[in-house]
């Protein structure tokens, strides 16, 4: 059976193409993100991000201190 513990799933507010782009220099520069996006069609506007080595606390302060909201999608 595969493990999917790299994959870390996020409830956020990243709603336009532009708050996309605001996080994308961050989100990009970081080595321990593998890939990452997110669905600006999803109603929980979910933000996926591939890490073997981030936990879902670091991502969320990560994209709080740019200023929006970010909660492990359960």
């Amino acid at each position: 059976m595969e493990n999917f513990n790299h994959i870390l799933l996020f409830r956020t507010d990243i709603k336009s193409e532009e708050d996309k782009q605001a996080l994308q220099p961050l989100l990009d520069k970081d080595k321990n993100i593998e890939q990452w996006n997110v669905d600006l069609d999803d109603e929980d506007f979910v933000l996926r991000i591939v890490s073997y080595t981030l936990k879902h606390d670091q991502v969320i302060e990560m994209v709080q201190n740019c200023g929006y909201h970010c909660c492990e999608l359960t």
